[in-house]
């Protein structure tokens, strides 16, 4: 059940934001982390592991009074949901491993683009060509994935970097080194992906409205999935070893913050706002990256990273206008007919 307020607004508001911070701050620390020998695969697996299990008992808790009975149908959506969320993961980590954080929040922006383009395809979304807000969106739409052409394809000269002198020796050698091209492209899948797993995430929840639970089924068969894909892809058994070290740390942080706090988050957001209003907070991620690689990676914020990060967050609140406009003259058009309706109904009566 949506709740409508402007102090539950507001703390919708700050949990996103504090979602989008712990997200960013899991690809940077991750991508510390990958530099210095840490497996993706692994880590995907271990994240999804770890997350169950702190779940679990939260679940049991907090949903056991009144927890629905959860049906073969469920668990086949939940199952396939997994999936979607594992290749997600691979694709984000793969694409970090080749480049940056500062390009994953860049080309992030490009899901509200993909999720208005499957909204369309499938019918959800209605396009009147003769309406503003119907050509804003598409206009929209378009000007953000021309965006993330130009982030992945054009780096341009740096702009912003750490002072250190070392830092900047260390940081062209690593940026001689990062294939951009290839990270863009795993990027723009993991956008579609994720595009896809909030428009299923939130038709989930409305279906089975206990939002922890679905997270911890999540988990699980994240791990499932993951479990598969690591025994395929990583044959090093020390890889499967677990140290005391920035792996390890990682790996927590992962599975509290990053599956358990804001998936969670998330899934809850899904169900009080929509996919839209979610996907909403995408730009925010571009900031927090930028400060967070300079500072503690020694990234370089390019000249083509801004240019593409403005023109795909143009083209996204773009989309968010026309989507904005629609509902406020759905809105117009309810309250018209009910007050039409409300004036006619002494006459007839009398009549």
């Amino acid at each position: 059940m949506r709740v409508s307020s402007p102090l539950w607004d507001a703390l919708v508001f700050a949990a996103m934001v504090m979602a989008e911070c712990a997200s960013i701050g899991l690809i940077t620390l991750s991508k510390a982390a990958m530099s210095r020998g840490m497996s993706n695969f692994i880590f995907i697996m271990y994240s999804y592991a770890l997350a169950t299990l702190i779940l679990l008992p939260f679940a049991c808790f907090f949903h056991r009074p009144t927890l629905r009975p959860i049906t073969f149908s469920l668990l086949c959506k939940m199952f396939l949901l997994g999936l979607i969320g594992y290749l997600v993961q691979v694709f984000a980590y793969t694409g970090i491993n080749y480049s940056s954080p500062t390009l994953s929040a860049a080309m992030s922006n490009l899901t509200p683009a993909f999720t208005f383009i499957l909204a369309v395809l499938f019918r959800m979304e209605k396009l009147h060509w003769k309406s503003s807000s119907s050509q804003a969106k598409s206009i929209g739409t378009i000007v953000s994935i021309s965006g993330a052409f130009v982030v992945t394809l054009y780096k341009g000269p740096p702009i912003m970097m750490d002072p250190s002198s070392s830092n900047s020796l260390n940081r062209l050698h690593l940026s001689s080194q990062s294939n951009w091209v290839i990270g863009g492209i795993f990027f723009a899948a993991d956008c579609l992906l994720s595009a896809i797993w909030y428009n299923f995430q939130a038709a989930i929840v409305k279906e089975y409205p206990e939002e922890l639970t679905l997270t911890c089924l999540y988990s699980f068969f994240g791990t499932f999935h993951s479990a598969i894909g690591s025994l395929i892809a990583e044959r090093d058994q020390s890889a499967w070893i677990l140290k005391p070290d920035l792996a390890l740390i990682t790996i927590v942080y992962s599975a509290i913050l990053g599956f358990g706090f804001s998936v969670g988050t998330i899934t809850w957001a899904l169900h009080q706002k929509g996919p839209l209003y979610v996907a909403m907070f995408r730009p925010l991620g571009i900031v927090i990256a930028v400060v967070m690689g300079v500072l503690f990676l020694g990234d370089t914020f390019y000249l083509g990273s801004m240019v593409g990060s403005i023109t795909i967050t143009a083209g996204f609140y773009a989309v968010i206008w026309g989507k904005s406009q629609e509902e406020k003259l759905d809105k117009g058009i309810g309250v018209t007919s009910l007050e039409s309706s409300t004036e006619r109904a002494p006459l007839l009566q009398g009549n």
